[in-house]
């Protein structure tokens, strides 16, 4: 390929990559793959030829890791390198050309390594060098940093600075080939001041996926439901902290922070929190709870049921569903189950939410668990109704 081509190609990469992130609009639909959803069981397992590119304007690969010497880590060479799995992913550009793809590192259980090596100028020189070979090698048009989170779970005070210092080495070596930079981020805002710079964030990242989302679960201290993707607060969060463990509280959250609604992508789950209720005849929000709810078939997850699973266990009509008005999402229960979630009805409510704050779009969390197989009625009802409220 001659040097000009090479140039013309880089150019019209770049310029795609500026428009769609230069405008006023709410229009990005911002999917993670979770790449071990191969491993879930039955019609739970979700592939990369599962996934449909037209539903998406970005697509995340979760995830590769990060070794103590600073250099990616892959963390399932037979599938993501010798079954070509990252290959695959990329491919689906050829179904959509107009997709962006990412490739994700850190998560929850790959986060210890980033204090040592992000608190290091050389480590922080070579993860930076580790990343843009990468998406030269494989084909991805950008990094997102997922570390949960800087100056928590073990790490040091330190962590604040140095990820900022981390995100201005990458931007400026990044700019060199047009590669996007992102970050998958906390909700909290507590949490967010311990662990971000959210000027500076703003300044180096083209978008800032808010993890809006596990907001209640098992690991309250109150021991009852809760609603974990709430968009507002609910009728029992009467406290000023419970009042801030919403997805509106999150977002204006971020912008009284200093983050560009633009570059903000608003974060759903297409899973729900469960719990076993102590008493089965008071399924209220704010019930007391004895410990997470059952497992779903495929994940097989205490306390966790992927949308997929929420579907298929409510094909047998028996469960209640409750909509809540307060919080603009449902739940449902049966015996002694209760799970709260987002579905269809809530997922076009925090679009529409979106379109009013002026964010840049809606990121998921993750689309191996939307009703990929249609047993709702239809297959990808959760990303269908979020491209259907974004026209």
């Amino acid at each position: 390929m001659s040097v000009l081509k090479t140039n013309v190609i880089f150019a019209l990469v770049c310029l795609a990559v500026c428009v769609q992130l230069s405008s006023g609009k709410t229009k990005r639909v911002v999917c993670y793959h979770a790449s071990w959803s191969w491993q879930r069981l039955g019609d739970g397992k979700f592939e990369v030829e599962n996934i449909d590119p037209n539903l998406c304007t970005h697509l995340i690969y979760a995830f590769v890791g990060l070794n103590a010497d600073g250099t990616i880590k892959v963390l399932d060479k037979r599938m993501d390198v010798e079954n070509g799995n990252f290959k695959k992913f990329n491919a689906l550009k050829q179904r959509n050309p107009k997709l962006i793809t990412i490739v994700a590192i850190g998560g929850w259980e790959e986060s210890a390594t980033f204090s040592p090596v992000v608190s290091d100028p050389k480590l922080r020189a070579t993860l930076v060098t580790s990343a843009v070979k990468f998406m030269q090698t494989y084909g991805f048009n950008g990094f997102d940093l997922d570390w949960e989170f800087p100056a928590q779970r073990g790490g040091k005070k330190s962590d604040k600075e140095n990820f900022s210092k981390l995100l201005k080495e990458l931007r400026a070596a990044f700019d060199k080939h047009g590669f996007l930079l992102s970050a998958a981020v906390n909700g909290v805002g507590s949490s967010v001041d311990t662990s971000f710079e959210v000027p500076v964030l703003n300044k180096y990242l083209d978008m800032i996926n808010v993890m809006s989302y596990d907001y209640h679960g098992t690991w309250d201290e109150n021991k009852v439901t809760g609603h974990h993707s709430g968009l507002y607060p609910s009728a029992v969060d009467v406290t000023a902290a419970a009042k801030q463990l919403n997805v509106d509280a999150s977002i204006r959250g971020w912008i009284q922070r200093g983050a560009d609604p633009q570059k903000i992508n608003l974060g759903v789950p297409f899973y729900g929190r469960s719990f076993t209720l102590t008493n089965p005849s008071n399924p209220a929000l704010g019930a007391p709870i004895s410990g997470p709810g059952k497992p779903g078939p495929y994940q097989k997850d205490s306390g966790s049921l992927g949308y997929d699973e929420i579907v298929k266990l409510q094909k047998d009509g028996s469960w209640t569903y409750v909509w809540d008005n307060k919080q603009k999402v449902p739940h449902a229960y049966k015996d002694n189950q209760w799970v709260g979630y987002d579905d269809p009805r809530s997922l076009e409510g925090k679009v529409k939410y979106a379109k009013t704050k002026n964010l840049g779009g809606i990121m998921i969390w993750n689309i191996a668990t939307d009703d990929f197989h249609g047993v709702s009625g239809r297959k990808f009802p959760l990303l269908t109704a979020i491209n259907k409220a974004m026209l």
